[in-house]
C-alpha cells in the first residue's frame, strides 16, 4: 500500500495541520487507495510524507478514531474498520434508500453546510483559498469522466476545514467517507438526471460558492450554498412527486 503522498502545506498551528491531515488520510479512503481493513503507514511514514510533526500525526488518527473510521490495534497499528464504528455520531449509509431518506440527509447538509460556508468566507486562510481551487479544479476534470464524487466532496470538506471548527471538520468527514457517495448515487439514479447536465450545474455552483468565500463574503457564501443544496433537495422533491403521481 503507498503512504499517502502530496504534501501539506505549511501550517503555525499543529491544529490546522492535524485538520488538513485528516482531509488527506480520509480522500485515501474515499479513494480507495487505503481500503477498509488495511493498515495505515506508520506514523514515521505519515511524517516524512506530510512533512508534519509526530504530535500532528497523532492527533489526526485520534480525529479519525473519534469519527468511527480507524482503529488502533496495541502493539499492531491502526486499521481502517470495515464497518463504521456505533460510537459517537454515524449515519448507517444502509438505512439511506428512498427519495424521502435522501432528501433527509439534504436537509441535515443545508444546516450544517450553509454555516459552514459562511464561517469559511469569514476565516480562511489564502493557503485554504488554494486548497478550495485545486478541489473545483480537479471537480472539472473528473467531471468529464462522470467520476466526480470525490473531488465533489473534497470541496466542501476544504470549507469545513476553513471554518477552523474541527467538529464541522468530524462531520463532513463521516458524511463524506460513507453517505454523501450514497446519496449521489440515489440521486441521479431516483431522479432519473443526465449526468453532464447534473455536473455541470454542480461546477456553476461550486463557482459561486468560491466566488463568495474568496471575496470572504459571508451573506453571501452562506446564500450561495443554500441554493447549492437546495437545488439539490428540490429536484429531488419533483422527482418524488412526479412518481407517486403515476
Amino acid at each position: 500500500m503507498d503512504t499517502p503522498s502530496s504534501p501539506l502545506p505549511a501550517r503555525r498551528k499543529h491544529r490546522s495541520l492535524a485538520q488538513e491531515l485528516v482531509s488527506v488520510l480520509s480522500q485515501q479512503i474515499i479513494d480507495g487507495q487505503i481500503k477498509r481493513g488495511d493498515k495505515l503507514p506508520t506514523e514515521s511514514a505519515i511524517m516524512e510524507a506530510q512533512g508534519v510533526s509526530r504530535t500532528v500525526v497523532r492527533e489526526a488518527i485520534s480525529r479519525l478514531q473519534a469519527a468511527g473510521l480507524v482503529e488502533t490495534r496495541h502493539g499492531i497499528g491502526t486499521f481502517v474498520l470495515d464497518t463504521p464504528s456505533p460510537s459517537g455520531f454515524r449515519i448507517d449509509p444502509a438505512t439511506i434508500v428512498t427519495l424521502r431518506d435522501v432528501m433527509a440527509i439534504l436537509e441535515l447538509r443545508i444546516s450544517l453546510e450553509v454555516e459552514s460556508a459562511g464561517l469559511a468566507a469569514s476565516r480562511r486562510s489564502p493557503e485554504q483559498l488554494t486548497a478550495m481551487r485545486a478541489a473545483l479544479d480537479t471537480f472539472h476534470s473528473a467531471a468529464h469522466r462522470s467520476d466526480a464524487v470525490a473531488s465533489d466532496f473534497q470541496f466542501h470538506l476544504q470549507i469545513a476545514l476553513a471554518t477552523g471548527n474541527r467538529y464541522f471538520t468530524d462531520i463532513m468527514t463521516h458524511l463524506g467517507t460513507s453517505i454523501i457517495p450514497r446519496t449521489r448515487l440515489n440521486s441521479a439514479r431516483l431522479a432519473h438526471d443526465d449526468q453532464q447536465h447534473y455536473l455541470a450545474r454542480l461546477s456553476r455552483e461550486h463557482e459561486e460558492i468560491y466566488e463568495a468565500i474568496a471575496r470572504q463574503d459571508s451573506d453571501a457564501a452562506r446564500a450561495a450554498m443554500r441554493l447549492h443544496l437546495t437545488n439539490s433537495r428540490e429536484r429531488l422533491r419533483q422527482a418524488h412527486e412526479e412518481a407517486a403521481a403515476l
